[in-house]
């Protein structure tokens, strides 16, 4: 069976979000399953000694021209969000106890709930109120999710999920690894798939 493709990503990073646009259609072109493993991706900023795009003079405002860009190409919803950018503590710890306990689909679709939210609709989704309010949306618990965001097993595991990821060389978002090559960046897909398909060059 052909290996995963893991998808590593931030819920405050727009090409993240495009990124969220495309990845399962990726999936079903190569046969691949996607992994999804949101992280604090503030934590591989400080390891790498990058910082966030919008504090980054000229790389900041070209960005936020090609993400608008980005959305009219591939027609989907877009806002820059204020707050932004934000730290996705509240749902990254939501997905991760929603993974463990109703399963890798639903979370999934709780994650694609998020990024939409935030970026296609402007919401901060930093509040874990708002992150219970899409939680029962997907028909979870509300208090549950709340009080899982609040868990310090979950704080841990986020911790360690982006603790994981930074040694395995994850510095940005989106950023993939399959069949144990890494590709950063939403504009790597298309060189990922080539990658997959060739197996490799």
């Amino acid at each position: 069976m052909p290996g995963s493709i893991d998808f590593y990503f931030d819920f405050s990073s727009p090409y993240g979000y495009f990124a969220r646009h495309g990845v399962e259609a990726l999936a079903a072109r190569t046969g691949r399953a996607i992994i999804w493993k949101p992280i604090m991706i503030g934590a591989a900023f400080k390891a790498s000694g990058n910082q966030p795009l919008m504090s980054q003079p000229l790389k900041g405002p070209y960005c936020v021209r090609d993400w608008a860009r980005l959305a009219r190409l591939y027609n989907v919803a877009w806002v820059l969000p204020d707050p932004f950018p934000i730290a996705a503590l509240a749902p990254t710890r939501a997905f991760y106890w929603i993974a463990a306990a109703k399963g890798d689909a639903l979370a999934r679709n709780f994650a694609m709930a998020v990024f939409d939210a935030y970026f296609g609709k402007g919401i901060d989704i930093s509040k874990p109120e708002t992150v219970a309010d899409l939680g029962q949306m997907h028909g979870l618990p509300r208090q549950e999710l709340l009080g899982a965001i609040e868990d310090a097993a979950w704080k841990n595991k986020v911790r360690e999920e982006t603790d994981k990821a930074i040694a395995l060389g994850v510095f940005g978002s989106p950023f993939f690894i399959v069949d144990q090559e890494p590709f950063w960046g939403f504009d790597r897909i298309p060189m990922m798939e080539e990658w997959i398909k060739r197996k490799g060059w």
